[in-house]
This record gives C-alpha cells, structure tokens and sequence, in this order.
C-alpha cells in the first residue's frame, strides 16, 4: 500500500513540476516623477501568462538596491489580473528620497547615474498549487535629472 500512495505521490509531483507557469521580466526602469520630497522611478515588469483564462496577483514586492545597500522597498498590494493567454504590463511605482540619494554621492557624482539592481517578487494564485511567486532580477543604471530636466 505505502509503494502504491508513493507513487501516487511521484507522479502528482511530476506532474505539477512540468505544469507551464507565468514568466515575467522587467524591460524598463524610468523617471516617473520628481517632486521636492524625492525622485519616483517606474519599473515596467512584462508578464506572460500561458493559461486560457486570468489569473490574480495577490501582491508585487521590490527592493531597489544600489551599492549594496537599499534604497527603496515596498509592496504593491492586489494590483489586478494577468490577462488570458497574454502578456500583461505591470508598473511598479519605487519613490526614493533625497537623503538616500545623497548618501550614494560617490557612485553618483563619477557619471550622474545611479548602478541599481531591482529584485521584484510577483505572487500570484495558482489553481491547485496556491500562491506562487515568481522572482525577477534586474541590474542597469539610472540617468539622474539634471536641473534642465526639473525646471
């Protein structure tokens, strides 16, 4: 009886490892907005969902590093559905304050730019399986805004 419940168990195992699942990667990190507070950046993450019908997002979170230190994080809560049989773009909205930016001085003032790496989990609600989230890494560079760019 045990050798019949594992290989039941083997093959429901098999089964859902080669169950084909959303992919996401993130294609832009841009200057959204800059206010007298802090400097909002917009990451656009594509999402490919391969099922025939639309699957929730249960919440989007993301770290904004540069240096090796973070300088921004947050959750985006319940930001919608994945489209069926689609790809689905999502912007996640990362505000960093200007003290942050000030403390990378050395990074910033060789090129005015800001070496980021961006690691975003995107949890989504698998039938059967559950929640499932899927990680994005991301490393680039940011231009920062000249005073032409504010007034």
């Amino acid at each position: 009886m045990s050798q019949f419940l594992d290989k039941a168990k083997n093959f429901v195992v098999e089964k859902v490892a080669n169950i084909k699942k959303p992919e996401a990667t993130v294609t832009d990190v841009d200057l959204k907005d800059v206010s007298r507070e802090c400097i909002e950046y917009d990451a656009k993450v594509n999402v490919s969902n391969p099922y025939s019908h639309s699957i929730p997002i249960c919440e989007i979170s993301y770290t904004f590093k540069s240096a090796s230190r973070v300088i921004a994080s947050g959750t985006v809560p319940d930001p919608g559905s994945l489209k069926a049989s689609d790809t689905t773009m999502l912007n996640v909205a990362m505000k960093v304050p200007y003290n942050i930016l000030v403390s990378l001085s050395r990074d910033i003032g060789a090129d005015w730019d800001i070496d980021y790496e961006l690691d975003v989990g995107l949890t989504i609600d698998l039938p059967i399986i559950g929640n499932f989230t899927i990680p994005i890494s991301q490393k680039g560079e940011i231009k920062l805004p000249t005073l032409s760019d504010i007034f």
